[in-house]
């Protein structure tokens, strides 16, 4: 079984910052792309950014040159480090990994986090 555990939400003025860590365990054979994704009160699901396992990223353009992904492989770890925080990025971020259980077969599948509510205001 396998589980991603989001970390480092909370309440934040305009303008600071925020370092979001999710960790995977469980059964786990390998994980390629990791990424953020957040819902705000009302709307739909969207990504924020994304990491392959060879540290290659993308960004909403909402969030390019504010936000940063990273991750660990050696600890299964994917951060995203939020600076410059705005009131519209307030929403549940969620954590999102595709993981391989077993080497056979070939097979990757999608897991998600639990969420963490980030809420950014005065």
């Amino acid at each position: 079984q396998v589980q991603l555990v989001e970390s480092g939400g909370g309440l934040v003025q305009p303008g600071g910052s925020l370092r979001l860590s999710c960790v995977a365990s469980g059964s786990i054979f390998g994980i390629s792309s990791m990424a953020w994704y957040r819902q705000a009160p009302g709307k739909q699901r969207e990504p924020v950014a994304t990491i392959t396992s060879g540290g290659s990223t993308n960004y909403a353009d909402s969030v390019k040159g504010r936000f940063t992904i990273s991750r660990d492989n050696a600890k299964n770890t994917v951060y995203l480090q939020m600076n410059s925080l705005k009131p519209q990025d307030t929403a549940v971020y969620y954590c999102n990994a595709n993981i391989r259980i077993r080497p056979v077969p070939i097979k990757w599948d999608p897991y998600w986090g639990q969420g963490t509510q980030v809420t950014v205001s005065s």
